[in-house]
C-alpha cells in the first residue's frame, strides 16, 4: 500500500513565487500541494484547516509576517506542520528570527528544484534544515548584541550528548553522526532525544540556537 503524499501549503505574497513552487512540488511524485496563501493572516488560517505537513513560509508578507504566522501555527495546533522559512538572503535577520519562532530551517529561493524538494522531505521525516555557517553568523551577530549568559542546560549534558549537540550544529544527520562517533544510528536518535529534552526544544533547530544563544557552541564550532 502506498504512502499518502506529503501535503503541502506555500506562503508568499509573490504569485510569481507561489505558482514557481508549485510547479515544482506538484510534479514530484509523492508531493502535493494543497494550499497557497499570500498574507501571514492567511497562512495561518490555511494552515489550521488544512493540517498540511509542510509549510512553506516567507518571511516578509502583509497584515502579520512570517515570523509571527509561525509563532501563531505553532501555539494553536495541537500537531503542528513543520514550517520552512523561504527567504531571499540567508543573512536576514528575520530568518534568525523565524527560527527562533520555531521554523525547522530555511531555504534560499534561489535554491534548484531538487534542493526544494528534498527540504520538503527532509524536514517532513522529522529533521532540521540547517546552513550551519549562516546560522552561525546569525546567532554570532546576536550575542555580540546581548552577550549570553551560560545555559543552565549545558551542566545536565552527558559529555556524549554535548558531542552530538555540536555535530547537530555542523548540520549532520543522525546517520553521519552515527559514523562519527562509532555508535548505532539508535543509540544516536536517544542521545538527540535527550539533548532535545534538556534543552527544552522542539526539534533539532531550536537545540542548536538555544546552544548558540547560550554561548554554548560559539567557542567550539
Amino acid at each position: 500500500m502506498s504512502r499518502p503524499p506529503l501535503r503541502v501549503v506555500i506562503a508568499d505574497d509573490e504569485r510569481m513565487v507561489r505558482t514557481a513552487l508549485r510547479v515544482i512540488l506538484d510534479a514530484e511524485a509523492g508531493l502535493e500541494v494543497v494550499g497557497e496563501a499570500a498574507t501571514g493572516a492567511e497562512a495561518v488560517s490555511l494552515v489550521r484547516s488544512l493540517a498540511p505537513d509542510v509549510v512553506l513560509m516567507d518571511v516578509r508578507m502583509p497584515e502579520i509576517d512570517g515570523i509571527r504566522a509561525t509563532e501563531q501555527i505553532l501555539a494553536t495546533m495541537p500537531d503542528p506542520p513543520r514550517i520552512v522559512v523561504v527567504t531571499t538572503f540567508e543573512n536576514d535577520d528575520y530568518v534568525y528570527d523565524a527560527l527562533r519562532a520555531g521554523a525547522s530551517g530555511f531555504l534560499l529561493k534561489r535554491a534548484d528544484p531538487d534542493e526544494l524538494i528534498g527540504a520538503v522531505r527532509l524536514v517532513a521525516r522529522g529533521d532540521s534544515l540547517l546552513f550551519p555557517a549562516a546560522v552561525r553568523s546569525l546567532a554570532a551577530a546576536h550575542a555580540a548584541a546581548a552577550p549570553p549568559a551560560p545555559p543552565a542546560w549545558a551542566a545536565r549534558l552527558t559529555d556524549r550528548e554535548a558531542d552530538v549537540l555540536r555535530l547537530m550544529a555542523t548540520g549532520l544527520s543522525n546517520h553521519e553522526m552515527s559514523e562519527h562517533l562509532g555508535v548505532g544510528p539508535q543509540t544516536v536518535k536517544t542521545h538527540v532525544a535527550a539533548v532535545l529534552a534538556k534543552t527544552g526544544s522542539r526539534d533539532r533547530t531550536q537545540a542548536v540556537i538555544a546552544a548558540y544563544e547560550g554561548g554554548f557552541l560559539m567557542k567550539r564550532t
